[in-house]
């Protein structure tokens, strides 16, 4: 028997003959969209909207792929340079071209993952010393004026000798 397929290409799900809808399970094709999907950014929200479930059924189906959210654009990108990595040993010259952008890209993130981070080690550097005016620089003499002299507290206003 043929399966059934909906505008958007979903195949139409048969009744099972029992009450209330069929629970919905992840297809491979589902998980690597899914994949797809985080390395582009989309939102939790988004992704089950796409593939037609609520939020807490799309949480429950997919939640090992959701665990590597942070990681996923990076797998993207070494998934891409393995592709051109093959297609370029096997002579094609425009996967050789693409390999060399990458690589371009690859370094320029490095070098401003670098910058960033000399950067940070610059702002953690404690500020130098403020610098102190003529004013106040007179006031901080004058409390420590005649010390060490033959003066002594006769500068300390109030001191009766």
């Amino acid at each position: 028997m043929d399966k059934v397929f909906d505008l958007f290409g979903n195949p139409v799900e048969p009744g099972t003959g029992k009450p209330g809808r069929p629970r919905k399970e992840a297809t491979p094709e589902d998980r690597n969209k899914v994949k797809m999907l985080l390395a582009f950014g989309w939102s939790n929200d988004r992704m089950a909207r796409t593939l037609r479930m609520s939020l807490p059924t799309f949480r429950r189906n997919f939640f090992q792929e959701l665990r590597e959210r942070d990681a996923a654009r990076d797998m993207l990108d070494a998934r891409r340079i393995e592709i051109a990595m093959n297609l370029a040993n096997e002579g094609n010259v425009g996967a050789l071209k693409e390999l060399g952008k990458m690589l371009e890209k690859s370094d320029l993130m490095g070098m401003e993952r670098k910058l960033r981070h000399s950067q940070e080690a610059e702002d953690q550097l404690p500020a130098p010393p403020k610098a102190v005016g003529k004013k106040e620089a007179a006031n901080a003499a004058a409390k420590t004026a005649g010390q060490g002299s033959d003066w002594g507290d006769d500068l300390l206003p109030g001191v009766l000798n």
